[in-house]
């Protein structure tokens, strides 16, 4: 008895402060990595056509199960001669689509992205919050980039890329098994004062692909239209909520803040954290 009461001393606090994605249980017919990636190669379909069916099978719940277990991120700072310790979860991985042997990491529009981050209560991460990922992450991957070509916003590479990426991380999968922290492997899609550029111009804004320094190979970039998604694209979704000295708040709310904002940016306050729906 002495022995079980232990146990669950020990369980509770981690049952309390753990953090699941809010998403449908996966489909058992649902479809894998590999047939999802299949049945969008078509070159005739839209991009449009292309991140409606996306989007369904997020919506579906058609992703690895072990996406859905968020990781926390903790982090220290003192602003005006306070300390602040904040708090936030994030998923192990860039998003994907299948199932836990056989998932396709999907590079979207930003406004896709946006749809699919309101709609599980998330939101982008910023240039910040991409570093503390990585500098937190358990697995750092190699960054594995492919020849600027044409073809490098196409499902072929895209799937090429996938391959490339899964090779590379069954090394580690025996001592950080599928879950744990996950980065180095893409560049990150991030909200950023950045989003419309000098022109009032919407802007995919990217950074990151870390390099095992810790440098990213990617700086804050915003020279592409949000019709641009290439293979190197990443989607990390950071959890809404934030808690900072243990009282909650919300990413967009720490953001606007006139003080707090640097808890998750580098550049200064982000009054409009999110990309625009068109």
């Amino acid at each position: 008895m002495k022995n079980t009461l232990i146990i669950l001393f020990f369980l509770i606090p981690t049952l309390c402060y753990s953090q699941h994605l809010k998403i449908k249980k996966r489909a058992l017919n649902a479809l894998n990595g590999s047939e999802l990636s299949k049945s969008i190669r078509d070159t005739s379909l839209s991009l449009d056509r292309r991140e409606k069916i996306i989007f369904k099978e997020i919506k579906s719940g058609n992703i690895p199960n072990f996406y859905r277990q968020m990781v926390e991120i903790r982090d220290t700072s003192l602003i005006q001669n306070k300390k602040y310790i904040i708090k936030y979860y994030v998923l192990p991985d860039y998003l994907a689509i299948g199932s836990d042997q056989d998932y396709f990491y999907c590079p979207m529009r930003p406004q896709l992205a946006q749809k699919i981050a309101k709609y599980l209560k998330s939101s982008l991460p910023t240039r910040l919050i991409s570093n503390k990922i990585y500098q937190n992450s358990s697995v750092k991957m190699l960054p594995q980039p492919i020849a600027p070509s044409k073809e490098m916003v196409t499902i072929p590479v895209f799937e090429k890329h996938n391959l490339m990426v899964q090779e590379q991380r069954k090394s580690s999968l025996e001592e950080f098994p599928n879950g744990s922290l996950v980065a180095g492997n893409k560049k990150d899609v991030v909200i950023s004062n950045k989003i419309f550029n000098d022109k009032g111009l919407l802007r995919v804004v990217i950074y990151g692909w870390h390099k095992a320094d810790g440098r990213a190979i990617q700086p804050l970039y915003n020279g592409h239209s949000t019709a641009h998604v290439d293979y190197s694209h990443g989607i990390r979704l950071v959890q809404n909520k934030v808690w900072i000295n243990g009282k909650k708040s919300r990413i967009k709310k720490i953001l606007k803040s006139e003080n707090l904002h640097e808890l998750l940016s580098d550049e200064g306050r982000i009054k409009n954290p999110h990309y625009p729906n068109k």
